[in-house]
């Protein structure tokens, strides 16, 4: 039965291209991350009067700085907030209600990931937390089709005098476009 649609396949002269591996056999993504970029996944604890999931601990190494403030962003389903990144703050953050696309671009000289470019899924059934170095471009889009909340851990205490966010001023030399929700 399979050669007769392979036959049928090449008589339609239908050109596709193979999917490469995404997940191991354990359900890890296959995803080479941005230099400094790290993404500790956290697994979701169902009991019968609710859920626990951990936000963030000392014990998970991701890095040195201690959680010194937390802020909480809510984002409209399929809006996109982004193309900024910081000189001094490290950004920590997951998600808590609906699903994320965080988009992360390395604009570092001297990384040796300069230019790439990662996609990391975050929601709350897919939960994480998502550590972004100083110069990496980022951007996050809710995926989903209600509001969506996630939670910022920084490095650093916001200044308000002073914020340390830098806004990419022409989006169009991102190397990277939003897609408006086409799936397969």
């Amino acid at each position: 039965m399979a050669a007769r649609w392979g036959e049928f396949v090449t008589r339609l002269d239908i050109s596709a291209t193979k999917e490469p591996a995404s997940v191991t056999a354990s359900g890890e993504r296959l995803q080479k991350l941005i230099d400094g970029v790290a993404v500790r996944r956290t697994a979701i604890q169902e009991y019968e009067h609710g859920i626990t999931s951990e936000i963030f601990s000392d014990a998970w190494n991701i890095d040195s700085a201690p959680v010194r403030h937390i802020s909480q962003s809510m984002v409209r389903a399929g809006h996109v907030k982004g193309w900024v990144y910081h000189k001094l703050t490290v950004d920590r953050l997951t998600a808590i209600c609906g699903s994320f696309k965080f988009v992360l671009w390395d604009i570092r000289p001297q990384s040796p990931t300069h230019g790439m470019v990662n996609e990391i899924f975050l929601s709350e059934r897919n939960r994480g937390l998502l550590s972004i170095p100083t110069y990496v471009v980022h951007a996050v889009q809710n995926i989903g089709d209600t509001d969506a909340t996630f939670v910022n851990l920084p490095t650093l205490p916001y200044n308000h005098a002073d914020p340390d966010k830098y806004r990419i001023d022409d989006p169009a030399l991102v190397p990277y476009r939003f897609d408006k929700g086409m799936a397969w």
